[in-house]
């Protein structure tokens, strides 16, 4: 019984998981405003791989519409402002010694609409990726039940937190997602 309990308790934090993925790729969507988890993204071409833009560089947001990157080896700037031209966010640096200055352009209507079509895109994989927790949740729950390990009582009981888990889980994605939305719309 109190295995069960660590059981519910598992797939909580599983979809929980869910949650912080689709936050942490709606933090690199782009909104009207400068944000340092917008080149979190990037790989640079560095030393003969491919390292996370933070690894070789610290990004700075000394405006609401500006970044500034400061490139720790001099050797690495070109790389840098390449890896971001290359990135299809549709930012373009520009050059002052180790310093790379991204000005964050205003986003046209047409944009923002398929920023949101993207977001809607990560809230439904965190969706499906919640429910793909609750399937394993319930078929591990029906196993014990056959195996007989637990009662159908004890199956619906627990059946039921299984699903108002997933339920709560699918609350907060939706949360998220509109925030995200009402964000990306703002002008």
């Amino acid at each position: 019984m109190s295995s069960e309990t660590i059981d519910i308790a598992d797939l909580k934090r599983r979809m929980q998981g869910a949650i912080s993925v689709l936050k942490q790729e709606l933090s690199g969507l782009r909104t009207g405003r400068a944000s340092a988890s917008l080149l979190e993204p990037i790989q640079v071409e560095a030393y003969g791989s491919h390292m996370p833009l933070s690894q070789v560089a610290s990004v700075n947001v000394p405006e609401p519409r500006l970044l500034s990157v400061q490139v720790w080896d001099r050797g690495m700037v070109s790389a840098v402002e390449k890896a971001i031209r290359d990135s299809n966010l549709g930012l373009n640096p520009q050059t002052e010694g180790q310093v790379l200055r991204v000005r964050i352009p205003e986003l046209t209507q047409e944009r923002r609409q398929e920023l949101v079509k993207v977001a809607h895109k990560y809230a439904e994989a965190a969706r499906v990726s919640i429910r793909h927790v609750r399937r394993d949740g319930l078929d591990t729950l029906k196993k014990a039940e056959k195996d007989g390990e637990m009662s159908s009582d004890e199956l619906s009981r627990m059946s039921d937190q299984v699903q108002k888990a997933t339920d709560q889980s699918i609350v907060e994605v939706d949360q998220v997602l509109s925030t995200k939305e009402k964000e990306i719309l703002a002008v």
